[in-house]
């Protein structure tokens, strides 16, 4: 597939994401998205789009499904004014998983000024499952900042987690319970402002005596990129 898609000319030069192709002819833009055998192809011109997708048929065999409606796990809103995605299935399936279906729901996903340490009680008893519970909440960043600091701080436990560590993880599960139809929403703007926001904890792991940086940065109506990292030095 690659090959036929460099032969049309689309190009790759995003080394941290070998699947995004961008093919540009003076104002016109088209992006194509390839997982496995599924393909996004979105861009700024929508007849340029339609020969595009005329050309990939001949290459090889493919189904016009539309509007994209779901999308990996994501699922997608169009409307004529505004964009919204969200991932409120896989919620419910996560939840449904990890036996959390009827939770009471909780209003933060972490307990204030908790500081979570590499010991926090007993060890966990089965760690693939808090390594499972863990990697789907890293999955499930993709449409929720809101959880990104949280999530940061119990990914650095999957080596060998605690009891303390499964609790705050199903805190996050509790809150996701309550909070399943949020998501990312895109609203039509007249002028396209690049908007950035930082924050840090100071002094947050107390055994490192190491801070967490977070960042959001806004084009428009709504936040396109995100992190919460811990700092590589004290």
């Amino acid at each position: 597939m690659t090959e036929n898609l460099l032969k049309l000319n689309f190009k790759n030069d995003d080394l941290d994401d070998a699947t995004l192709f961008v093919k540009k002819v003076g104002k016109t833009v088209v992006y194509l998205v390839v997982y496995v055998d599924d393909l996004l192809i979105t861009g700024n011109n929508e007849s340029y789009i339609a020969s595009m997708k005329k050309e990939l048929k001949k290459g090889f065999e493919m189904t016009d499904l539309g509007h994209v409606h779901y999308y990996l796990g994501i699922e997608v809103i169009q409307h004529p004014k505004f964009i919204f995605l969200s991932q409120k299935k896989y919620i419910g399936d996560l939840l449904n998983k990890f036996g959390m279906d009827d939770c009471k729901p909780l209003g933060t996903p972490m307990e204030q000024n908790l500081k979570l340490t590499s010991v926090e009680g007993k060890e966990f008893e089965d760690a693939t499952k808090y390594r499972q519970l863990v990697g789907s909440l890293i999955y499930l960043t993709t449409t929720r900042p809101d959880i990104s600091f949280d999530v940061g701080i119990l990914s650095r436990f999957m080596q060998k987690s605690c009891e303390g560590h499964w609790s705050a993880a199903k805190r996050v599960l509790r809150y996701l319970k309550g909070t399943q139809d949020f998501g990312l929403k895109y609203t039509q703007v007249g002028d396209f402002i690049l908007t950035g926001y930082s924050d840090s904890d100071f002094d947050g792991d107390k055994e490192t005596s190491v801070s967490t940086t977070g960042y959001t940065m806004s084009l428009g109506s709504g936040a396109v990129s995100w992190r919460s990292r811990k700092q590589s030095v004290p």
